[in-house]
């Protein structure tokens, strides 16, 4: 049941404040586990002041451990602050993730900040924890019980007129409380500054120019630098000819460590010049996979196995079943493609470090530097700038570790950004997937069996606190990757874990024999193969989640299809889990969605022909619930497929700032659009080949946008999920649905280029002649 106001209000004075004068800054203490596995640190993130400081001109300071990278949490956590301790957004100022400064809180990614800090026992706690300190220390100099005061403006405010601003009772020194686990938030029905559409903080500033990325970053006496790379996978050093470069004027130093070949000149161009020309031997590594059949050899290799869920009945089930549905879906690694590529600023001196780096995990990177320059972690200091937009792990991890070498080399500040080939050749890539299906129909139309087995493409990831190798730096100075260990499938036990939707939401999710998914089907399995990839892979927005969703509900469709049912009755019968049935339902009520029968073939043969395709998920299980219609025309001609619209339906709980949550869902959809349609990575015997915007394809700014409609699904009393992920992860399905209806073949493989639509085309009209 909501509190009331004067229940909420009485609530705020439950706590005795102390003070001691001290400098105004987080405090430092060992703090426990949080999030994503976060380490001991420096700053204590059970003390409120590690989190909120309140100056003399009534200015809020608030501390997070989750950075801005494009997505707009700078303003939704802002406005956070600002609702909780009732001030306008601009009298809060966010520190965004920097190790002498803010809480470790781990990485920000997985869709897990908005559930992280509104949710967990920290920003938003720590907000509310400070409102009833300053509550409470305001009944006491105005003599007046809680219930009777107001805050607002940032100045509480008694029934009798008498006031007191915060600046008065708590400004310059430290609260020196702990964290109130049972300070009461503000509820939805009061909020004044969340649910509001305040624009992004930082528009202005990145309209005008006037905005300070990572790559704008200036040291005095600083040099810059330039990586030599490898000519492919697992080439080795032989020696480096530093004549080749000795008359290029500004060069600095050739810096060789183990692998690890870089140059540090006075100015950018000069570093470029010298790494062009270094006479560098290699041996050579493996052959890399032919591209034409990698995804069969996938499913040949050894592999880390995991069942998801098992109603241990498959093979009895589907041998007594009768015609059975099969279908093999296959998914390309693809890039981040960032439009600027990856920098840092490093400055490493004989006993400490400083670095300015566009990562999305501040402490873990503090952690692997320390330990690639043999520093202890507390001599380094890590500062978030805004790089390169990835949704991931782009290069920025990467270019940190390569500057700290490079500047503890040279003994000066070093500025090293990637060249477009070192960032797209040696990312780590979105993976590689295959997905196998087969089920069958019971005799009243619904699935009475569905058996689901996925291959995985695995080498690296985050580098964490402690794996450096896990990106090609770390490699090429000596680390090791994640190990890869095979490994035989064991019964699931304990809870369920949707392992980033390789269960469909349809699963009745079997784990020791009882039902805990949100769907109809009983008898089910989902096999999950890790294999060893030939290409660092890691997060790419929506990791393994998009790949999954693709192939889930495209062969749902294929049921469908073959059951001769509706689209959305047909998935409505197969689920249980009443928000994920709720995006269904209205995202088909805003298209209008009519009723029928999966379309047949069409008959025409040219010309353009249009169709409508629908997908959904329960990201990760149950961080997130959307669903997504497309309408798209497909020439017969050519293969060109155009989206025309989308009809997209959110359901992330509360809603914080619905201009930058509706961004976010249609950023995705965009996104989403240019992953299905043209990104793919190329590779030949020895590297990657897909090194530049000709041989990368993304859409283009030119290319026709779809009209766009975004429906938000906002159920009383749910906490706050994420939302970043969601529309992308359900864009390939629906666009591959819409194809099949506009043209009656289906594409189960990634990009649907226009080639791949015509070669589908065509072997669908021989089958048809035949």
């Amino acid at each position: 049941m909501m509190p009331s106001r004067r229940d909420f209000l009485k609530s705020t004075g439950v706590l005795i404040v102390s003070f001691s004068v001290n400098a105004l800054a987080p405090r430092s203490m060992n703090a426990a586990q949080g999030p994503f596995a976060t380490h001991p640190s420096h700053i204590d993130p059970k003390l409120l002041d590690s989190w909120l400081a309140v100056s003399s001109d009534g200015t809020i300071t608030a501390y997070t451990g989750k950075c801005d990278f494009g997505q707009g949490i700078l303003t939704a956590q802002t406005q956070l602050v600002a609702e909780e301790l009732c001030v306008p957004v601009s009298r809060v100022k966010l520190i965004q993730c920097d190790t002498d400064r803010t809480p470790d809180q781990g990485t920000t990614s997985g869709s897990q900040s908005t559930p992280t800090n509104f949710n967990d026992e920290s920003l938003a706690l720590a907000a509310a924890t400070a409102r009833e300190a300053l509550m409470s220390l305001a009944s006491t100099k105005l003599n007046e019980p809680v219930e009777r005061l107001t805050a607002s403006e940032g100045i509480i405010t008694g029934s009798s007129g008498r006031h007191a601003a915060y600046a008065e009772l708590v400004a310059n020194t430290h609260f020196d409380i702990p964290l109130n686990t049972n300070a009461m938030r503000k509820p939805v029905a009061l909020w004044n500054v969340l649910g509001k559409p305040v624009p992004s903080l930082d528009r202005a500033a990145l309209m005008t120019g006037r905005f300070e990325f990572v790559q704008s970053v200036r040291i005095p006496g600083m040099l810059h630098g330039r990586v030599v790379r490898p000519p492919g996978m697992g080439a080795t050093l032989v020696r480096v000819h530093e004549d080749s470069v000795r008359d290029i004027p500004g060069l600095v130093k050739v810096v060789v460590r183990k692998n690890f070949v870089g140059v540090v000149a006075e100015t950018q161009h000069q570093a470029v010049i010298a790494a062009r020309k270094l006479a560098v031997e290699w041996n050579p590594g493996p052959d890399l996979p032919p591209q034409g059949n990698f995804f069969d050899s996938m499913q040949k290799q050894p592999s880390h196995d995991a069942l998801s869920v098992d109603s241990g009945d498959l093979g009895t089930k589907l041998a007594a079943s009768g015609a059975l549905v099969r279908a093999r879906y296959t998914y390309p690694y693809q890039m981040h493609a960032s439009v600027g590529t990856s920098c840092a600023v490093a400055d490493v001196k004989p006993d400490r470090a400083t670095l300015w780096s566009a990562t999305q995990s501040v402490y873990p990177t503090r952690s692997v530097v320390a330990k690639i320059l043999g520093l202890p972690a507390d001599k380094v200091r890590v500062i978030f700038v805004r790089g390169s937009g990835c949704y991931g792990l782009n290069g920025a991890d990467a270019v940190s570790f390569d500057a700290a070498v490079l500047s503890q080399a040279v003994g000066k500040p070093v500025r090293l950004q990637f060249s477009r080939e070192d960032e797209m050749k040696w990312e780590n890539l979105g993976a590689a997937c295959v997905v196998e299906h087969q089920a069958a129909l019971a005799s009243d139309g619904t699935i009475a069996v569905w058996d689901r087995e996925h291959w995985i493409a695995s080498l690296g990831n985050r580098p964490g606190y402690d794996r450096p190798g896990n990106v090609i730096s770390g490699v090429l100075l000596g680390y090791e990757p994640e190990p890869f260990a095979r490994q035989q499938a064991s019964p699931p036990k304990g809870k369920l874990r949707n392992n980033s939707n390789a269960v469909p939401a349809y699963f009745a999710g079997f784990i020791d024999g009882k039902c805990q998914g949100g769907g109809t089907i009983r008898s089910e399995r989902a096999l999950t193969h890790t294999v060893p990839s030939p290409f660092f892979t890691g997060p790419l927005r929506s990791p393994a989640r998009i790949q999954n969703t693709f192939a889930n509900e495209c062969f749902m469709d294929e049921l469908c299809a073959r059951a001769n049912d509706d689209p959305l009755a047909f998935r409505l019968k197969h689920l249980q889990d009443p928000r994920l049935i709720a995006v269904l339902k209205a995202a088909a009520r805003a298209a209008n969605w009519q009723t029928r029968p999966m379309q047949k073939p069409p008959k025409s043969r040219t010309g353009i022909v249009s169709g409508r395709g629908i997908a959904c998920v329960n990201y990760e299980g149950d961080n997130g619930y959307s669903a997504l219609i497309a309408e798209v025309e497909v020439n017969l001609d050519t293969g060109l497929v155009q989206p025309k619209n989308f009809v997209v339906a959110v359901d992330c709980g509360p809603v914080s700032n619905p201009d930058g949550l509706r961004n976010q869902t249609e950023g995705g959809l965009l996104q989403g659009m240019s992953r299905s349609l043209v990104e793919e990575v190329t590779w030949d015997s020895k590297h990657i080949t897909s090194t530049d915007w000709a041989r990368y394809k993304t859409l283009y700014l030119d290319y026709p946008m779809p009209s766009i409609q975004t429906v938000f699904v906002t159920p009383d009393g749910v906490p706050a999920l994420g939302a970043g992920e969601l529309s992308i992860t359900i864009t390939p399905a629906a666009l591959g649905n819409a194809i099949f209806d506009a043209t009656g073949v289906r594409l189960r493989t990634l990009p649907f280029t226009p080639e791949r639509i015509m070669a589908a085309l065509q072997e669908s009209r021989k089958g048809s002649i035949s």
